[in-house]
């Protein structure tokens, strides 16, 4: 009696859909000048909160380290997003600007968009899970 249980289980588990994990986000920061200050890299999903760190999606604020810094953003649904990364190079908790508009420390943004004035959403969005892991160059 005990066979045709397992059998009947094992046949209705097999029909059943794999519960998918949420994608994973890799950022890659490339041509950090120096490891002085930290990285804050903010992960937005809309547009109207894109560049306002206290209301991104998810948040990380690592050491800098020269050249290339790896982070990780897991818990992430899948969906549209957009990455703004910059370097607190005084680790301050600010991003400076000259004449409030011109950055002063390093930064980025998912797409790498080459645009004059502030960045926008969609010149950095991108779908995840296709675009699993994007690749920004800091500009100082």
């Amino acid at each position: 009696m005990r066979y045709p249980l397992c059998i009947c289980l094992s046949g209705t588990l097999s029909g059943m859909p794999a519960l998918a994990a949420d994608p994973v986000l890799t950022v890659h920061l490339e041509g950090v000048v120096h490891a002085a200050g930290q990285l804050h890299i903010g992960v937005y999903d809309n547009a109207e909160t894109f560049r306002k760190e206290a209301q991104a999606s998810a948040v990380r604020v690592v050491p800098a380290a020269a050249g290339r810094v790896s982070v990780p953003f897991d818990a992430l649904r899948p969906g549209r997003y957009a990455v703004m990364a910059w370097h607190d190079e005084d680790g301050d908790g600010e991003f400076k600007r000259r004449f409030g508009m011109i950055p002063v420390e390093g930064y980025g943004l998912s797409g790498n968009p080459d645009k004059a004035g502030p960045p926008a959403f969609a010149d950095s969005a991108f779908d995840l899970p296709a675009a699993a892991e994007q690749t920004i160059r800091m500009r100082y």
